[in-house]
């Protein structure tokens, strides 16, 4: 099943185009799904309403199907759930419950209901299911910090509570006896394989071949900007970007001077944008002179777009080890960062461990085995690629290789 994550720049259309790539979907016979937290928003688009929260996904054509994802009403489903699982260690500390209508959402919360919902949207693919699941993401730089979060949480989780020590779980059950309550700890490590078990499926969707990110923009001044560190984000987790949406392209060759300067000034903008992303398409949205409402103008807008993007062909895991032992006596790892600049670049070793900032973003990769016998001999960027040199450390080096 194939997954598009559509973000950009907040005001650049996201909402419009995510509604938009969803119905082209259903037009050329699939069977999609579109995700937003942007319920008043999608329902002007679209022209249905949602429905409320815990309602399922409302028929809008044939072959497209649309849900609201309510973060508040996630969010206080999951508080309840897990005061009714820790019941009993809360009790021990004596810990007064919180009401239902007293919850209300945290900030962050509308980034695990997407999640949710897109793990239960892949988990409910089936023969009848959906061929495509689009998801109408926050802003692009919130994007990549949500896309990051599985990752993360899964690390944090390991360092706070390591798997080895659940091998003593066989002596909870005793001391729960002895005590006459549940044990808090066993609870703890409950609570921490479950999240582990969603957190890893939510990953699976997101490092898939067929997820893709597209970015929707305005082509403006500041668009190439404004996307150069989104876009090194991306890649610096791995993420493909199959297109990059510039909307609201006025017509060229306009007698009026005004307009004919801001077509100029949009003109410019998309030679920049393709140069910065030759990765992946730009494709061109026209302007309607109004926000489209309702799926007939939704129509119009697809039919002077440009054709959808092809997915960009799976690859293996981009950060790839060159091995020049024999010719300079080092290795490398390359790390691709199109876009990143040499001002926003961090590189710090922490054991087997390796910590990579681009900007605002930062990731922790565990050294492949035979770098973590190595040390860091330095690192240049170039070509949009982080290039980290190993030497092999004589200690620990096998003798002879």
């Amino acid at each position: 099943m194939r997954t598009v994550l559509v973000t950009g720049p907040g005001g650049a259309g996201r909402t419009t185009l995510a509604a938009a790539t969803a119905l082209a979907g259903a037009r050329r016979g699939e069977r999609v799904l579109l995700l937003t937290a942007r319920g008043g928003a999608a329902e002007r688009v679209l022209g249905t309403r949602l429905g409320r929260p815990g309602d399922g996904p409302v028929p809008v054509v044939p072959g497209l199907h649309a849900k609201c994802v309510d973060a508040g009403d996630h969010f206080r489903r999951e508080v309840l759930a897990f005061q009714e699982r820790a019941g009993a260690a809360l009790d021990l500390l004596g810990a007064a419950p919180l009401d239902e209508d007293e919850l209300t959402e945290l900030p962050g919360a509308e980034a695990f209901a997407l999640l949710h919902e897109l793990r239960a949207a892949h988990e409910t693919a089936g023969p009848d299911g959906q061929d495509t699941v689009v998801v109408d993401m926050p802003p692009a730089a919130d994007t990549v910090a949500l896309l990051a979060l599985p990752e993360q949480a899964r690390r944090y989780l390991r360092r706070l509570l390591p798997p080895e020590r659940q091998a003593a779980r066989a002596l909870r059950p005793v001391l729960a006896q002895l005590a006459g309550v549940q044990m808090p700890t066993q609870k703890l490590y409950e609570a921490a394989e479950r999240w582990e078990h969603e957190l890893a499926a939510v990953q699976r969707i997101i490092d898939h071949p067929g997820t893709t990110v597209r970015i929707v923009t305005e082509a403006g001044p500041a668009a190439v900007a404004d996307l150069r560190e989104v876009r090194s984000g991306l890649a610096l987790y791995g993420h493909r970007t199959d297109a990059v949406v510039a909307n609201r392209l006025l017509p060229t060759g306009s007698a009026d001077p005004f307009l004919a300067a801001l077509s100029g000034q949009q003109q410019s903008a998309l030679k920049a944008l393709r140069e910065e992303f030759p990765e992946a398409p730009v494709v061109e949205v026209p302007h309607l002179g109004r926000d489209p409402e309702g799926t007939e103008e939704l129509d119009e807008l697809i039919r002077g777009t440009v054709g959808e993007p092809a997915a960009p062909a799976a690859a293996d895991d981009p950060w790839t080890v060159e091995d020049r032992l024999a010719s300079d006596g080092i290795l490398v790892w390359r790390v691709p960062l199109p876009g990143a600049e040499r001002d926003g670049l961090g590189l710090l070793r922490r054991g087997d461990e390796v910590v990579v900032t681009v900007g605002r973003f930062r990731r922790i990769r565990t050294l492949p085995s035979a770098l973590r016998r190595c040390s860091v001999s330095g690192a240049g960027l170039r070509e949009g690629a982080l290039h980290i040199r190993f030497t092999p450390d004589p200690d620990l080096w096998p003798r002879g290789h």
